[in-house]
């Protein structure tokens, strides 16, 4: 268990990181590249490996991949720089233990061991239980209570929630496990409660058909949903379930559920790291920006001096719209560097999503007008009122409508009858779908990649390059998504797919 495969391509950070484990008591295998690491896990076989991220030749995602092809049971920590969030969170994919970023910490790295090393501990334990669990069933069948007995105690000692029932769905086992989850406590649910009145519906409605399915149907593969506790909260898991059967005839059942609040929640800080490293790096784009609109004031002030000292009226006018263009364009840059950075939460109300449409097309029609684009909207008629946060809804039709416009000016197509349609429909699982399409210049792949970038924009000086940035970041804060479909010449379709509630049924998602 003290073994340690440390791979690091920098010899000062691999003799100092060694220097720290082996005062810490670790055996410490020390390697330069992924290939050399590689070659001493094969040797070695060490329970744990640290490796760093970005090596030259093979990196610390390629040789995650290759341990945990040679043994799925070896804890592997990254060691991550400040811009490798996107390769930390696809480490966790690959089965990485944890991550750790550079420079290291000896308290960072003592709770990442010390994880690794519990993780391997419940490996084992469970490793040993099921090998026992096996014996016991073959050699000692006869002997049910004897085997009862231990399964309970495995059960007990599991940190995932397990909830058994007998073949009227009343609770009969309910673990520790299961008591985090669910809020409920042993004495409130043991052959008290069915798992009608605890699980979700559509969980309780899957046992109750696979217990009464005649095609042999009788396990449910693991999924992630969401359960209710008892104090309302809604904890997300990854569950499972089967039929206990004995001598071909059904028993009960058995659900497993493994909490993922604190994955959850680890993800949620990676993704905000990724925002405020987001926002870091655009502040080189910012002063290109900054330029580009000082480029214009000094042109429209320009024009201003020539028109008062000639007494010009109309250089005068010209160049006070360049001036106004340019404070427009700085505001625009200002607010929507302020929205994508601060951190917000929806302000749910009841309003009504066809409303918020028209009054986008109403702000939007003039300009379409004017350059012979035409606008249409195409209400769901079912949809009424229902809980969201309109303040959101707006800016992100309007934002897309505009840019939507903006896509059929950019066309070079003059021959098009260019049309932006605005389209809103009621979708199950109280979904509303806003649907934003043109028919203008569309995008390339390669354009379409970069579009939720910083300071990307396809409007050359004219845009901020952080409109479709706030836009994706205001879906998220609402817990939506959206999606784009685009084809160069031909146009662009933008779904965004927003969740709602009743008045009766308070926020979305709760």
């Amino acid at each position: 268990m003290n073994k340690i495969l440390l791979i690091d391509d920098e010899p000062d950070i691999l003799r100092v990181l060694g220097i720290s484990l082996k005062a810490d008591g670790y055996d410490v295998i020390p390697a330069l590249n992924g290939a050399e690491g590689l070659e001493a896990f094969a040797r070695e076989n060490p329970p744990i490996v640290i490796t760093d991220i970005k090596m030259p030749g093979m990196d610390g995602i390629e040789v995650l991949e290759k341990i945990k092809a040679l043994d799925p049971d070896t804890e592997v920590i990254i060691i991550t720089g400040h811009g490798d969030i996107d390769n930390a969170i696809e480490s966790l994919k690959y089965g990485a233990s944890d991550f750790i970023n550079k420079p290291v910490r000896d308290e960072a790295l003592t709770i990442a061991l010390a994880r690794a090393k519990e993780k391997l501990d419940i490996k084992q334990k469970l490793k040993e239980y099921t090998t026992d669990l096996e014996k016991k069933i073959e050699l000692a069948t006869s002997e049910l209570r004897r085997q009862t007995n231990f399964q309970i105690k495995l059960i007990r000692s599991s940190n995932d929630g397990i909830v058994a029932t007998d073949r009227d769905l009343k609770v009969v086992i309910y673990n520790p496990g299961a008591e985090s989850i669910f809020g409920f406590s042993q004495a409130e649910v043991i052959y008290k409660m069915a798992i009608t009145e605890l699980f979700p519906p559509e969980i309780a409605d899957q046992f109750r058909d696979a217990l009464d399915s005649k095609n042999g149907f009788k396990d449910i593969s693991w999924r992630e949903t969401a359960i209710v506790s008892q104090d309302g909260r809604h904890i997300p898991v990854r569950f499972s379930g089967t039929i206990l059967q004995e001598n071909g005839k059904e028993m009960g059942t058995v659900a497993f559920f493994q909490d993922l609040r604190e994955i959850k929640r680890l993800e949620k800080e990676l993704v905000k790291s990724e925002r405020l490293a987001a926002v870091g790096q655009t502040v080189a784009g910012l002063a290109h920006g900054i330029k580009n609109i000082l480029h214009g004031l000094k042109g429209g002030s320009y024009l201003v001096d020539i028109g008062i000292k000639r007494d010009d009226t109309e250089k005068l006018k010209k160049g006070w719209d360049t001036i106004k263009r340019n404070i427009g364009r700085t505001s625009n840059l200002v607010m929507d560097l302020l929205s994508y950075s601060k951190e917000r939460e929806p302000e749910y109300e009841a309003c009504e999503p066809n409303n918020i449409v028209s009054d986008v097309y109403e702000l939007v029609k003039d300009k379409a007008s004017e350059n012979q684009v035409e606008i249409t909207i195409e209400p769901d008629d079912t949809i009424g009122t229902v809980i969201m946060d309109p303040g959101s809804i707006h800016e992100i039709l309007l934002n897309l409508a505009s840019n939507a416009v903006d896509a059929c000016l950019f066309d070079e197509d003059l021959s098009k009858h260019w049309i932006v349609k605005l389209k809103t429909e009621k979708e199950p699982g109280n979904i509303i779908k806003f649907d934003v399409s043109d028919n203008g210049a569309g995008m390339s792949e390669e354009v379409l990649q970069k579009l939720f970038t910083s300071f990307f924009s396809t409007k050359g000086h004219r845009g901020t390059g952080l409109g479709l940035m706030v836009t994706r970041k205001l879906i998220e804060e609402h817990k939506g998504k959206i999606d784009v479909t685009s084809r160069l010449d031909q146009g662009t379709n933008f779904t965004v797919r927003l969740p709602c509630a009743t008045a009766d049924e308070g926020q979305p998602g709760h």
